[in-house]
This record gives structure tokens, sequence and C-alpha cells, in this order.
């Protein structure tokens, strides 16, 4: 029997149970929908035979090696999985948590356990690992005598606080009474093969134990996945990405506008890549060859040089141009570089980190070269830059509504310094140098942390200026095709009207369809005073907090240090307002919205 023909006659579940199972099965494809029917199957005959439901091991059961991830792009989640499945390969008992599934009480039970957490903004958690990052500060933490821990981190060396979310969960769980069994790595952008050998590592550390656990508990290994069933895996990845064709660039600001935004469209057919709305688009990039050109004259390097990236042989100049970080510059090229060259003024910034980090801010890698040229050997240039990593960019679409086409909304980014212009890697690449036609790699980033409320008639806010619009009109796009009944509310804002509303064509279709309940713009210098969109979820205060009581999820994109934060606290005073709470109160009452998944953010 059809889902869509169960009625109050032939299904034992309620109505609302009803709708609430066709919102889940609507975003499944058929291979999710294979594994949940058949992890309800097993938990019915494992019920009917009295016994222990799954992820409850049973009494005499080894204890897992409890693996917490905290991700907010979903990087950090899929080293988890690799330690999972290296872990199982040897024939331990593991169990997989997401940090935003785990209740922080359970701590006082385990055992072993690995933290795998990125870090983000300003030595931030991710939003899934917020709660549990809180907890262990608190004196609600249990003692952790026995427990035996390793930690690793996921940051970028670019920004002050590297990997600083990683250091805060050791020094507590260690403060707790937690023995680490495994030093902890800070792992940089270019992680993959320094991630392998810590998993390896790691696990040569637990194996011991844990063996003799499980052989003591009888040999039993329980396997005990837990959460949210994971999206059927694409062949093609961040190692393996799919070389698509860039079928359309198309400039969506107007000619006076102080900001250059293309709506970029991508084809995706051929692939078996799929995506949900709230995810994003990995997306490799060729860096400059005329820059390139530039760095090899005022390095004096032959361009026909063979050089190793990897195992790969090639020539400097092509490995220049597509495997390496030419743009973002970042402590550890400036120190390699210094040692290289011997530039005393650069290796006077290796022992001053403050100073480093205002060097740095202003200049790509291509500056510090032209700054400081010096004749090097080409495999010693290469060996001091980093490899090139694919840009993220939250997608602009449903595969719903473009089937196999994937849709960005991307800024330029473009300075000038030093005399010149200076554009970003991949947003240069797009909009200034590929031409449509030509082929782009890229790859789909899961992001389970922003998502679409299961039900289609749960109230909808999304606030997303500038380019933080493009995974509202993925929700957009989804939840029309979907037919939700479910009431949205789109806050918006840029500089000007006339330059700057991106979508708007297709905004005010959707309010005339009724998709869109309501639109609230914020052209911050269309008059004397600037006005932000933070500025209107306050002037609508009254409204905004009544859609939050009906059960409204509540979504912010775009940037992280400024807007988020302003937006955040807007929303506290709107709490306080409405409510008469503390500030206190009115944070834990936003808290409480993000445990239960009804306010997400995909900032950057």
């Amino acid at each position: 029997m059809l889902l869509g023909q169960l009625n109050a006659a032939a299904s034992p579940l309620t109505q609302e149970q009803v709708q609430k199972l066709q919102g889940l099965v609507a975003e499944l494809n058929p291979i999710q929908q294979a594994w949940v029917s058949g992890y309800l199957a097993a938990n019915a005959n494992s019920a009917a035979l009295g016994g222990p439901v799954a992820n409850t091991p049973a009494a005499g059961d080894a204890a897992p090696l409890t693996i917490l991830y905290g991700s907010q792009t979903g990087n950090a989640k899929g080293v988890a999985t690799k330690l999972k499945e290296q872990a199982e390969s040897r024939g331990l008992a593991v169990k997989l948590v997401s940090m935003s599934d785990y209740k922080p009480t359970a701590l006082k039970k385990e055992k072993f356990l690995t933290i795998v957490v990125s870090t983000y903004g300003e030595g931030e958690p991710p939003e899934d690992a917020e709660t549990l990052h809180e907890f262990l500060a608190t004196k609600k933490a249990p003692k952790l005598d026995d427990v035996k821990v390793a930690v690793i981190g996921l940051g970028d060396s670019s920004y002050e606080f590297f990997c600083q979310t990683a250091k805060d969960f050791e020094e507590r769980l260690n403060k707790l009474g937690a023995q680490t069994i495994y030093q902890r790595a800070d792992l940089d952008v270019d992680y993959d093969d320094e991630a392998a050998a810590w998993i390896a590592g790691a696990i040569d550390a637990f194996e011991p134990d844990l063996k003799a656990q499980q052989d003591a508990a009888g040999g039993q290994v329980v396997s005990m996945p837990f959460g949210a069933p994971t999206a059927a895996a694409s062949q093609y990845t961040k190692q393996n990405p799919f070389e698509a064709e860039l079928l359309t660039v198309q400039k969506i600001t107007g000619r006076d506008s102080t900001k250059d935004v293309r709506h970029v469209e991508i084809s995706l057919e051929g692939s078996d890549i799929t995506y949900t709305p709230g995810d994003s688009l990995g997306v490799y990039f060729l860096n400059d060859d005329v820059l390139v050109d530039e760095v090899l004259t005022l390095t004096q390097i032959d361009a026909t040089s063979i050089v190793k990236v990897g195992e790969e042989e090639l020539s400097v100049r092509n490995a220049l141009i597509e495997k390496l970080e030419l743009t973002q510059s970042y402590p550890g090229f400036v120190e390699k570089y210094a040692i290289a060259t011997g530039t005393p003024e650069l290796l006077k910034l290796v022992e001053d980190k403050a100073a480093m980090r205002a060097y740095i801010e202003p200049r790509q890698i291509y500056d510090v070269i032209r700054q400081n040229p010096a004749k090097l050997d080409a495999q010693t240039l290469v060996d001091c830059l980093r490899k090139l990593q694919a840009r993220l960019y939250s997608i602009a679409s449903s595969q719903s509504e473009v089937e196999d086409e994937v849709h960005l909304t991307l800024g330029l980014v473009q300075f000038d310094a030093f005399d010149s212009e200076h554009l970003g890697g991949c947003s240069g690449y797009l909009t200034r140098r590929a031409e449509e036609g030509c082929k782009v790699k890229v790859f789909s980033e899961h992001n389970d942390n922003f998502r679409l409320p299961t039900d289609d008639n749960t109230p909808v806010i999304m606030v997303g200026p500038g380019t933080g619009i493009a995974p509202f009109r993925a929700f957009l796009q989804e939840r029309d095709s979907r037919e939700a009944q479910g009431k949205n509310w789109l806050f918006f804002g840029n500089p000007h009207f006339t330059q700057d509303f991106l979508y708007q064509v297709e905004i005010q279709g959707y309010l005339k369809s009724g998709l869109l309940n309501k639109v609230d713009v914020a052209f911050s210098r269309d008059q004397a005073e600037k006005v932000y969109v933070q500025d209107k979820l306050r002037s609508n205060s009254k409204d905004v907090f009544e859609w939050l009581e009906a059960g409204a999820h509540l979504y912010i994109c775009g940037d992280a240090n400024r807007m988020a934060k302003d937006v955040h606290n807007a929303l506290v005073d709107i709490v306080k307002e409405n409510t008469g709470k503390s500030n206190e109160d009115a944070e834990q009452y936003l808290k409480d919205l993000r445990s239960a998944n009804r306010y997400q953010k995909d900032v950057y």
C-alpha cells in the first residue's frame, strides 16, 4: 500500500503521524527509503522477540568506541565516518553520533570516546556542537575519571583561532578527569593524509582495551548506527569531483551596483550527484595563468620544470594553475617561504603571531611573492604551498525544480591593494575567466544542520541578505514543488532596490502565487538612515514572535561576523519584548529552538 493511500480506517497511525511520515518520505530517495524500511523492520522483529532495540546494547555488552562529531559543513562528519569504518574493519564495536543528537548526561556512561570537531568564526563551535561544548564547562558535567579520549580538530590556519573548539573539548574533558589516550591533531584545510594517519594511530591506541572488554563480554560486537540515515553516497566526492559543464554565468546586480553578483547554472547530467535544499556545492577552480607566469618570473623558475604534488608529477606551471593555493594567505606559507628565501622581514614575522596576522590580512600569496621576490627551486616553491581547496557555495536550487542542474548565487570577491586589482580565487575564475560550456570540477556537500521541516504545514521564516538569499531560493522551489501548505516569510536586504534586488521577479512571483506569505526588504542605502534585516525583524516583533510560538522554523544565511550576530541580538530583543523574559531567559528560548532544530544558520 502506498503511503498516500493510507487512511484512518486502514492505518494504525494517527492522522498527525501519517502527515509526519509523509513529510519524511518525501525527502528520501529510494535508497534511503529502503534503509528506513529495513531499520524499522529490524526494530520491530527485535521487539517481537523480546530482544534489545537497536542502539541499546544488551546487558554485559562491551563498551563501544563512541565517536562524537560536530560539523558545520560536513568535513568533520566525513572524518568521523572514516574513523567508524576503520574501527569496524578491525572488529571493534563503534557508536557514531552527531553532537546534536547526543544527550550530554550520557557522558557518565562512556568508557572510550573520540571527538571529531571543526571550528568556525572566532573560535566558535559548529552549531551542532554548541550544547555539548557549553555543558562541559558547567557544574552539571560529570566526572570522567574512567574515560579514555582522543580528539581531532579541523580548521583553517588562515584564521586566528585555529582549531580552537578541538582544544576546548580536550581541555574540558581532561579537567573532568578523562585521560587523553592519543595526541590531539589540529588539521588544516588540506587534511586528508594527516586525518588518515591520526585515525590509524587513534584506533591502535584504543584497540587493546576495546578488544579486552569485548573478549570479556564473550566477543560480541554490537553494531550501533545512531541518528538519521546517511544520504545515498555519490561516486563523486571532494577527492573525486565530477567534471560538470558550466551552463550559465549571469550578472544579477545592476550596472551601477557596488556589488557584482552572478547567477551560476551548472549541469550535473551524467553524474549520480544528488542534493537537498540546504546543501552546498564544492567547486574547484583554476588560478590565473597570467599571475602564475608572474610568480614563475619573480622566483626565476622554468615553467616546464617537473614537480611532485602528492603522488602526481607535472610541470610546475600546471601545478600552480591547477593544484596549489595562490590566493588565500595563511601563516604556514609565509613561514615556509621565509625560511626558503631567508628574507629577514618575513623571518621576523614567524616569531610574532600578531604581526603575522596583520601582515597576511590584506595580502594574497601573490603579494607575498611580489614583495619578496627570490630565486627558488621549483619543488621548493611547491612545498611552500598547500593544495588548492574547493570553495563551498550554498546551493540556490531544488532538484525537484531544476532536475540535473545545480544553481549558485555567487558574489565576486574584488578589492584593490598595493596598486593592483585583486580577485577571489573561485569567484574570479567563474566570473572573469571561465567560459560558458567549459568543464568545472564539482561535488555536493550535505548539510544536515540546515534543513526544511519535514512537516510541510510548518511555517518558515528565512533571513538572507545579499547572497544569503541562495538557500532560500532552493527552499522556496522545494516547498512549491511539494505544494507545502506551511506559511513562508522572507527577509532580504542589500544596498539599493534598483541595483541589488536579487531574484526580484521570482520573489514577486511567489508573492503573487501565495507561496510567499510575507516579504520584508531592507535596502540600506535607499534612505538617509541605514536599514538592515535586523531592523525589519524588530519592526515586526509581534508577528515574528507569534510565528515562533506557532511552531515556525527560523533560518539565517549570510555573513557570520556581523549580520548573523546582529540578527541574533534582534531575536533576543524580540523574545524579551513579547514575554518580559530576562536577557538570559531569552537566550535560553533561542537555545531551545536550536535544540529542536527550529533555529538554523548557514553562515560564513
